[in-house]
């Protein structure tokens, strides 16, 4: 009983095997000019992202500046300028600034230095 089963399991997977599509790996040399393409555009669409974001529009708004002449700026600049930029979006640190918790420190062991020395 278990030959039979063992064969026809055998058989119905070569079946298997055989109409399961193959594909072909399509392996050829790229240029340096593709590569960098795709590059620069990963970096210009990193870029409009971060000017995309609501609490970045409204800062440009703020400061007369039209989302739209952003847009068109960022497709005016050079793939350099662009790297540069995208760089130093990746680069910030994400969450609050530095200033504002040094501020808070220095109040914090203001307040602790005024209620020690006041008793």
């Amino acid at each position: 009983m278990k030959s039979v089963c063992a064969r026809t399991l055998c058989r119905l997977l070569m079946v298997l095997m055989v109409w399961a599509p193959i594909q072909y790996a399509n392996a050829g040399m790229i240029g340096t000019d593709q590569v960098a393409s795709v590059a620069s555009q990963a970096d210009r669409n990193t870029v409009l992202q971060f000017l995309g974001r609501a609490d970045v529009t409204s800062q440009l708004q703020s400061l007369g500046v039209d989302a739209s002449a952003v847009k068109d700026r960022v497709a005016s600049m050079t793939d350099q300028e662009v790297q540069s930029l995208a760089g130093k979006i990746h680069s910030t640190p994400a969450g609050a600034d530095s200033t504002g918790t040094i501020l808070l420190i220095v109040v914090v062991a203001f307040a602790v230095w005024w209620i020690w020395f006041r008793r």
